[in-house]
């Protein structure tokens, strides 16, 4: 067994503190035990390192990634940031999607995340299915390292038929973005129809404004208890800004019906935080944040996403699940352990995937990394890090510093 194999962690530090050795069968945890000395042939010493489930990133996109520098964009809103983006892309090929995807999943796969959820835009023009081929041909050069998830991102002005060439080239889940069209329930709808008919899981920008009127997520969850999609497929509602200007009052029947529907709801905190209220130069402004807090307490699961990384709608962004748990800490109010699930098993949850981590017969998708506890791990640093996918080693990080401070 080779050491990127390996049957053994040795010596891993868990979240609450104990040390023990996990044993690895056949790309999940068999047994977790306590920590019994140093590695044999075959078994890796993660030398008291903490282990924790690895990261899962429920909503980005991975076509528009890492343009920022080429664009240089306005400091503009979500609709500049869009219309910026499509004239770049207008022209590009093929594998200039695939180029800065793959650059973006090397990120991502090196900060612990082994689990991503993409959505590929259809441009109206040229041809339209050219980022979700890309995405496809990344998803197979990624097929033994990382679980990756493309949901088609169609406008209004996109028919049915290209729609569905889509998800024939590739595509996993409907997506869209009802709330942006002329008439946002019929978009809905259409969405809807679609998955229902592809037998496929939806997947909605929804509500990524701050109008407590836009409600498009709560629509779709009726939708979903009066007929829900076929076994198996997941329905989640990314950004849903606007749930945070509604009181407990108002909050409470939507959360209620989005619960029962089983929609997941995917909170983006560093993007929301960018681009909503840049109009508000005084007075009080909004976080422009889900409210995570009142939803998971209304048992809606929600997780937490780090979407657009360097690109017109964002110019920051890390690819790291633990920067956006600690903003969920920050901006939210949750815990350290409640911000790291939203980024580890309720994201998995959301996608529909199994249960990672370190419990006998969950999936051994595992970060180990070089920090004294999960609260610094969230807090940030330059810490080592080694990243196994099902069970298998597909990254190490080795942080060297040298300091004149002793």
């Amino acid at each position: 067994m080779s050491e990127n194999s390996p049957t053994v962690l040795r010596n891993a530090t868990l979240a609450d503190g104990r040390a023990v050795d996990v044993r690895l069968e056949q790309g999940r945890v068999d047994d977790v035990s306590p920590a019994a000395g140093r590695a044999g042939r075959g078994e890796l010493d993660l030398e008291g390192a903490l282990l924790v489930t690895a990261g899962a990133e429920p909503h980005t996109h991975l076509d528009k990634a890492l343009v920022f520098d080429r664009l240089r964009p306005a400091y503009g809103d979500l609709l500049s940031g869009i219309r910026q983006w499509q004239e770049h892309a207008r022209d590009l090929a093929e594998d200039d999607f695939v180029d800065r995807a793959m650059a973006l999943s090397r990120m991502f796969l090196g900060n612990g995340v082994t689990a991503v959820r993409t959505h590929a835009e259809i441009f109206p023009s040229g041809d339209p299915l050219r980022c979700v081929r890309a995405l496809a041909r990344v998803r197979a050069r990624l097929a033994d390292v990382m679980d990756l998830q493309v949901v088609v991102l169609p406008k209004g002005d996109i028919g049915d038929d290209v729609v569905e060439a889509a998800l024939d080239a590739g595509a996993d889940i409907v997506g869209g973005s009802p709330h942006t069209a002329p008439d946002p329930d019929a978009e809905l709808d259409r969405l809807l129809a679609l998955a229902r008919r592809r037998g496929v899981g939806i997947d909605i920008h929804a509500d990524e404004r701050l109008d407590a009127s836009s409600l498009t997520m709560w629509r779709m969850a009726k939708a979903l208890r009066a007929q829900p999609l076929a076994a198996g497929a997941t329905a989640m509602a990314g950004h849903c800004v606007s749930l945070g200007l509604l009181d407990a009052t108002a909050l409470g029947p939507v959360a209620d019906d989005l619960r029962e529907a089983g929609v997941s709801v995917a909170a983006a905190p560093l993007t929301n935080l960018y681009l909503q209220a840049k109009d508000r130069l005084t007075g009080p402004v909004p976080r422009a944040i889900a409210p995570v807090r009142a939803l998971r307490a209304a048992g809606v699961r929600v997780c937490a996403a780090g979407d657009n990384v360097r690109d017109p709608l964002n110019p920051l962004g890390a690819a790291d699940h633990l920067v956006t748990a600690g903003l969920l800490v920050a901006a939210s109010h949750l815990t350290i352990e409640e911000a790291h699930i939203a980024v580890t098993d309720d994201a998995r949850a959301a996608m529909g995937l199994e249960p990672a981590g370190v419990e006998p017969g969950r999936v051994a998708d595992l970060l180990a990394i070089r920090a004294p506890s999960l609260a610094a791990a969230v807090a940030g640093g330059a810490f080592d890090r080694t990243v196994l996918s099902r069970g298998r080693v597909v990254s190490r990080r080795v942080v060297t510093e040298h300091s004149v401070l002793s």
